[in-house]
Formats: structure tokens, C-alpha cells, sequence
């Protein structure tokens, strides 16, 4: 018998407990551990990284208000009044590169040990918790394990160690676990939609002796991407993605790309712009900040980034469909007003072709 399933399946981005990528630190005092995570983000300051932690106040009044504190330099101070609830912190922390966890509180699908003589029994405690160590810091250099762990983990020994004022090293491994988990990036096609102004079918039109939507799949495969076709109408191709989020023209395109495979980074390319070449795509390429929402390609005498030249980070996704639910299904205005990496290039690389007589023109210059 087949087992109903009351929900439709989708494909679910991969998270840890409350971060798509999170490491909690167990086995020595709060202090140490809230020192020695902001030593390491003292050295990692190119990613976006968050530390969950618990107050140690006693007699502390429930807020009836959330307040929001902004300074002008840009820190923002939040006391809320919600719970901690593991689906609302990985829409808080889905931007985030890398989320400490003080281990003390709560639990991290991955793990840091710290060995403290003196809470040794604070880590019998949390035994069942270490289920995933990266690596052990000891407080000191002669510092030995203790019996229960070397029980339960008989190779615990052979996991990489460093003493706590290792902070390069202790760092660099950090750096390390952050590269494990960059999204690889696939490539997508914006086929196109009615082509009012065109007149005809854009992607059936030649540039190069074959249609362009062949063009820029092409182009995008010779950098060594996974591609697809985004389009509009029903396919059963494997190879097209077809529009889930209706009548958005690009931006349900992008959607409907991150709901396929929602842990990938998407570098969208529309056929429009056919005097984008290899060399701008490996630009693109080489400049990607997966720190950021996007890394996007911008003209020199242009105002605003090219939406639809861009490559997409996996945490883009959640802050466009923030957008749509306020009503925007602008992509340009999502990047616009968010933290986006940009590649100036020379207006002429990313022409759009939009007419029929622009068409031809640009046909000509091509083929001089």
C-alpha cells in the first residue's frame, strides 16, 4: 500500500537545525566560548556569520514589545518577544555563511569540542549530542580526553586538535567548513516570453547560425555548468524548468529554478543580450561572492544592476519570495535594496535586443 503523503513533495534547501550550515561549541565555560567565537569571526570577516547564545539574566519580564534599535552606521539591536523555533531561525539565518551555537543551551547539527578538565561532566551530559564532531580545541596542550569519550569514540583521537590559542589555525578550519558548503552553480536560460515587441520568437532567432536559445545554453555548458531552459509552457523535457510561479515573467523564471533545486546557485542569462560572450561569463564566474545574495553584472553608464545577468545565491531565494508576498516581482528591485556583489562591464556586452529593426542591427555588427 502506498503511504499517503497529505503535502506535495518539494524540494526542501539543505539545513542543519537552524542554519543551513551551524556548529555548536560544547565543553567549556559561556565565556570561553563567546570569546572565542568572536575571535574567529574577528578573522572571517568577509562572511556573513551569526551566534546564537542564551542570556544568563535572572528575573527578566516578558517583552510585550519587539524593538527594532538602528544606528546610523548600520547595527541593528533586536529584543523580541519570540520563542526560538527552528523553521522561523532558518528564515532568520538563511543569509548567513556560518552560525555558531553555544552548545551549552542548544543543540548544533554539527560539533566543536572543547576539552575542559573541569567540565568533564558537563560533556557527559551533552554525550548524545556530539554526533558530529569537526574538530577538538583543548584548553591546554597536556590536556587528556576523557575515558567515556574515548569509549564511545574510539578513533577521537585522530580528529584534528588545536590548542585555544590557535586562533589562525582554528580559524582557517572554520574557513574551510564554510567552503564545504558554497552551492555549485547551474546555469538557466530565460527562453523568453510572448515577444510582443519582437514580433516573432525570440529564441528562435540567429545570431550565429543557430537559434540563440542553442547560443547561450552553449555558452553557459562551456563553462562547465549543469543548464537549463527556463520556459513558460508545459514540457516534459528534463532539461526545461517549467514556470511553477505564473504570470512573473523572469523573476517566477528564477523562482521556479530555486524550487527545483533550491541548495544550487543559479547564473540566469536571457537570450536578449547576444553580445555577452565566454570571456563575460567567466568574469562573472571568477567575481562570484557567495556571500552575498547575488553577484550581478552591471553596465558602466548604467544606473542599476542587470537582473536577468546574474548569478543567484541559494539565500536569494527566500528574500524573493519576501518580496513577492509585499506584492514585487521585479528581480532588479530585490537586488537593488540587498547586499549584491557587482561586475561593471562595458555597456556594449549587455545590449539588450528588444525589436525587430534592433534585431538586424545587431545581427550586421556581429557579422562584420
Amino acid at each position: 500500500m502506498n503511504k499517503h503523503q497529505k503535502h506535495t513533495a518539494i524540494a526542501k534547501r539543505d539545513n542543519d537545525n537552524f542554519a543551513p550550515n551551524e556548529v555548536a561549541f560544547l565543553g567549556a565555560n559561556c565565556s570561553v566560548i563567546s570569546n572565542l567565537v568572536h575571535q574567529i569571526s574577528q578573522k572571517l570577516t568577509n562572511y556573513k556569520l551569526a551566534y546564537i547564545d542564551a542570556s544568563h539574566a535572572k528575573d527578566v519580564n516578558q517583552h510585550k514589545l519587539t524593538t527594532f534599535t538602528f544606528h546610523v552606521n548600520g547595527n541593528l539591536q533586536t529584543t523580541t518577544v519570540l520563542p526560538l523555533n527552528k523553521y522561523e531561525q532558518r528564515i532568520r539565518f538563511s543569509e548567513f555563511d556560518y552560525l555558531f551555537i553555544n552548545g551549552n543551551h542548544f543543540e548544533g547539527a554539527k560539533q566543536i569540542l572543547i576539552l575542559d578538565p573541569e567540565k568533564e561532566a558537563s560533556v557527559l551530559k551533552r554525550l548524545n549530542q556530539l554526533t558530529k564532531i569537526q574538530f577538538i580545541i583543548k584548553l591546554k596542550e597536556d590536556t587528556a580526553f576523557f575515558p567515556f569519550l574515548e569509549e564511545k569514540y574510539p578513533h577521537i583521537k585522530n580528529i584534528t586538535t588545536y590548542t585555544i590559542d590557535q586562533i589562525d589555525k582554528i580559524s582557517s578550519h572554520v574557513y574551510n567548513l564554510i567552503q564545504e558548503k558554497i552551492a555549485p552553480v547551474k546555469g538557466l536560460v530565460l527562453v523568453g516570453g510572448k515577444s510582443t515587441r519582437m514580433g516573432t520568437n525570440k529564441s528562435a532567432l540567429q545570431y550565429y547560425d543557430k537559434p540563440q536559445k542553442e547560443v547561450v545554453k552553449k555558452l553557459l555548458e562551456n563553462n562547465l555548468l549543469d543548464t537549463y531552459f527556463s520556459v513558460a509552457n508545459s514540457s516534459t523535457d528534463e532539461k526545461d524548468i517549467n514556470d511553477t510561479f505564473l504570470n512573473l515573467g523572469p523573476f517566477g523564471g528564477i523562482c521556479s529554478a530555486f524550487q527545483k533545486d533550491p541548495n544550487a546557485a543559479w547564473l540566469v542569462l536571457p537570450i536578449d543580450v547576444p553580445f555577452v560572450d565566454e570571456k563575460l561569463i567567466k568574469l562573472l564566474l571568477e567575481k562570484r561572492n557567495p556571500s552575498k545574495i547575488a553577484t550581478a553584472i552591471k553596465a558602466k553608464n548604467k544606473d542599476f544592476p542587470e537582473p536577468l545577468i546574474a548569478i543567484y545565491e541559494p539565500k536569494a531565494y527566500s528574500r524573493l519570495l519576501q518580496y513577492l508576498a509585499q506584492g514585487y516581482s521585479c528581480p532588479r528591485k530585490m537586488l537593488i535594496n540587498a547586499d549584491v556583489e557587482i561586475v561593471e562591464v562595458a555597456d556594449q556586452l549587455v545590449r539588450n535586443v528588444n525589436t525587430f529593426e534592433e534585431y538586424k542591427a545587431a545581427k550586421k555588427e556581429i557579422n562584420l
